[in-house]
């Protein structure tokens, strides 16, 4: 893994809990200058969108176009928190559109006044 520091809106391959078995992709939440100096991180956790599973109001839909084998869903209504150290592949980022539909899912789901 490249000692690169994470970048906001990045999708990262993580295992979120020590004792997950397996890994998962995360799309990096916080800024980049807190990417770069502390010592944990805020993500989003995804997990495979299964055949005729429908995204829920909260969740976001991430594939291809950020560099993912298949669709992935990402809750915008938990962050979770990771060592950068942790992360053991990069897969792309999130566009400009994708970004701002995120952005007003983490709005809508915490119900934050604009």
């Amino acid at each position: 893994m490249s000692n690169l520091p994470l970048r906001q809106w990045e999708v990262v391959k993580v295992r979120i809990n020590p004792q997950d078995r397996d890994e998962h992709p995360a799309l990096v939440i916080s800024a980049d200058d807190v990417c770069a100096s502390a010592p944990r991180v805020n993500v989003l956790y995804g997990t495979t969108r299964r055949a005729g599973q429908t995204a829920r109001p909260h969740q976001a839909v991430l594939n291809g176009a950020e560099g993912l084998d298949h669709a992935t869903l990402f809750s915008c209504g938990h962050f979770y928190q990771i060592a950068p150290g942790a992360v053991t592949g990069r897969y792309g980022s999130v566009g400009p559109v994708r970004r701002r539909e995120i952005a007003r899912k983490i709005i809508a789901a915490y119900r934050l006044p604009l």
